[in-house]
């Protein structure tokens, strides 16, 4: 444990997600020192970047923040700026990653399956014509959130215009995207393995905040009940996703599959949830990994070759 030096565990910070990320860094943060190494708390919200070095004097930096000025690569650039090693994807992965407009874009440049997509700029559009567009049910979503924050679902004009509207709060960049009848998948990649595949079933319309937080009644099975082939499939699409917006390290990549049994990515997360129930844990320890185990492998990364950081 000696080898990691002192370690800076980040969370908290300004995102519409901070709440989730507190969680998930006070467990990231128990896991480590229980495990011996030398691990401290760092809120960016309350704390100068400059810190890190002149008070804290962290030697590297275990990233647990979760949407905006965490995921997104401009931690990433800070640190990389600061000459220290930090855990998950670099610049580039992260921006890209974060951006569900650009993954979908890339995703159809790699030929791998998504469903059809509009972008939306501002809330004066032909709703109707849209909706007729993309199938008469389309998914709300903001660009660059995170958590479900800002998504709803829309079957009519009306509730297309209050969609967006809501999702306009969050960004400027809206994405619409056609409404996939169907079963919720996850995958989590832990550095070029493939972990167990994860399915979420929620009573609800789909996977939103409340469900992926705060309700009781959400299941989640792992692994998840497909056949070889699906699982198989699934997997190499997802990790396919994975390196095709240069994500690196960690993290998970939320797939559907369609009553048709086509499935179907949605985006790729590079610093996900880490609470000891979240679903990268849930798929590690399915594969026989254990939470502290799992927080070590990803902290080992960072005295590895990261010349992927430089993306």
């Amino acid at each position: 444990m000696s080898n990691f030096g002192k370690v800076a565990v980040m969370f908290g910070g300004h995102s519409a997600e901070r709440e989730v990320s507190l969680r998930s860094g006070k467990a990231v943060l128990s896991a480590l020192q229980q495990a011996g190494v030398n691990a401290v708390a760092f809120d960016p919200a309350e704390q100068p970047l400059t810190a890190l070095m002149s008070e804290v004097k962290a030697e590297r930096v275990f990233i647990v923040l979760h949407g905006r000025g965490g995921e997104d690569g401009t931690m990433q650039g800070a640190l990389q700026l600061l000459g220290l090693p930090y855990t998950g994807s670099g610049v580039l992965g992260s921006a890209l990653a974060m951006d569900k407009i650009r993954c979908k874009r890339l995703f159809l440049a790699q030929q791998l399956p998504t469903a059809p997509f509009a972008v939306v700029h501002n809330d004066t559009i032909d709703y109707a014509g849209l909706l007729q567009q993309l199938g008469g049910k389309v998914m709300v979503k903001p660009a660059n959130e995170g958590s479900s924050i800002g998504m709803s679902a829309a079957s009519t004009a009306a509730e297309l215009e209050q969609a967006i509207g809501a999702a306009l709060k969050y960004d400027s960049e809206i994405l619409v995207e056609r409404w996939i009848n169907g079963r919720e998948f996850t995958i989590s990649i832990l550095g070029d393995t493939v972990l167990p595949v994860v399915e979420m079933r929620t009573p609800r319309a789909f996977y939103d905040y409340e469900a992926k937080y705060q309700a009781n009644s959400t299941e989640y099975l792992c692994p998840a009940p497909l056949t070889a082939e699906q699982t198989t499939a699934m997997q190499a699409d997802a990790l396919a996703a994975f390196k095709a917006v240069g994500a690196s390290g960690w993290g998970r990549v939320d797939l559907m599959l369609n009553e048709q049994g086509e499935h179907f990515l949605l985006e790729v997360n590079t610093v996900p949830g880490m609470t000891e129930k979240s679903l990268v844990p849930m798929a590690a320890k399915a594969a026989g990994l254990s939470f502290s185990e799992l927080v070590l492998r990803i902290l080992q990364q960072t005295l590895d070759s990261k010349t992927e950081q430089g993306n």
